[in-house]
């Protein structure tokens, strides 16, 4: 069976019972698990929502960061979930998994997943404040 257990970009609401069921693995000694959601604030000012859009690469990019991870880690199953589309405050944007043999491995290739997912998946926010301003934030944005 393939480490790689649930990779995709969705525009419906994200369930991180459905990602831990993804990794459960009796080799697993430790499952790390990360959940992003959608904050007040960015650096001081205040948030009124976020919107994601993704490239139409982004789930072949994902897959190229998480098949770096299971290679670089002893990971026996590993999943990543990002939403797109508008989100409120509070809704999970992201939710990433990595069961390995040890909780010291768990927790760095999982810290590297979503490391790695932000900085190179070409997924974009567009964050809008409550001033009516907005600004752009993610991979290739910043370019």
């Amino acid at each position: 069976m393939d480490v790689i257990r649930l990779l995709e970009i969705r525009d419906t609401p994200l369930s991180v019972d459905e990602v831990l069921r993804a990794v459960a693995d009796h080799a697993a000694g430790g499952t790390s698990l990360f959940v992003g959601t959608v904050r007040e604030q960015d650096e001081g000012r205040p948030v009124t929502r976020l919107s994601y859009s993704a490239h139409p690469s982004a789930v072949a990019e994902l897959r190229r960061v998480a098949e770096k991870v299971a290679a670089d880690f002893p990971v026996t199953a590993l999943a990543a979930v990002h939403r797109v589309g508008d989100l409120d405050l509070g809704d999970v944007a992201v939710v990433v998994a990595v069961a390995c043999p040890h909780r010291a491995e768990a927790f760095a290739a999982s810290r590297r997943l979503i490391d790695d997912l932000k900085r190179e998946v070409p997924i974009w926010k567009n964050q809008l404040f409550t001033d009516g301003s907005a600004e752009w934030v993610g991979a290739c944005a910043e370019s």
